[in-house]
């Protein structure tokens, strides 16, 4: 049904919202005008501005609405436990570097996501390839699993465990900026249960 009394989809953005998303984006694509400049003038604002309105009018994005909503202690959880593994990755991977006459071997592992947003998808693959040793290298939107590159993998045991720590990335950032739904949805299946 159209017109004025139809109803809207479920998950969309009302036009006030829609609008507020653009307006962000736009902000953002100006910003990172400006910075890539590594000036900020009145030219590069005009420029990032034309450029924010023709990447907005070329290539529209899905809209990506965030029904969430920020915990401080799931925020102060996730970065704490994020910078840790930041180290603990970075000093794994140097040893790798400089162990002499050592081969790594690599795989990819399928992890299919517990909240399949496309905020949750983008934020837990951003997160993981930020660690040094795994890296995205296929997303599938539609059935919401990530294919992640693991390196240093000895058995099938490490394959268990990258799976696992993926789902716990998840389950922090769901508790950080997820709403009360989506934090029930990925504490309600334990995240060393295989789905595959």
């Amino acid at each position: 049904m159209t017109g004025p009394g139809a109803a809207r989809p479920q998950g969309a953005p009302a036009g006030r919202g829609r609008r507020r998303d653009r307006l962000i984006a736009v902000g953002w694509l100006v910003l990172a005008w400006n910075l890539f400049w590594g000036d900020f003038s009145w030219g590069n604002l005009l420029g990032g501005l034309l450029v924010a309105a023709a990447v907005l009018l070329f290539f529209p994005l899905p809209p990506v609405t965030f029904g969430g909503r920020l915990r401080l202690p799931g925020l102060l959880v996730f970065g704490v436990r994020f910078v840790a593994e930041l180290v603990r990755a970075s000093l794994h991977v140097a040893r790798i570097a400089v162990q002499p006459g050592y081969v790594p071997r690599s795989a990819v592992v399928a992890v299919r996501l517990r909240v399949p947003t496309d905020l949750n998808l983008a934020l837990t693959a951003e997160v993981l390839s930020l660690v040094p040793g795994t890296l995205i290298v296929e997303t599938d939107r539609e059935a919401a699993v990530l294919y992640v590159h693991v390196l240093d993998v000895h058995g099938p045991a490490d394959l268990v465990a990258a799976r696992k720590q993926i789902r716990i990335v998840e389950r922090r950032i769901v508790a950080a900026v997820g709403s009360d739904a989506e934090l029930r949805q990925v504490r309600s299946v334990p995240v060393d249960k295989e789905s595959w």
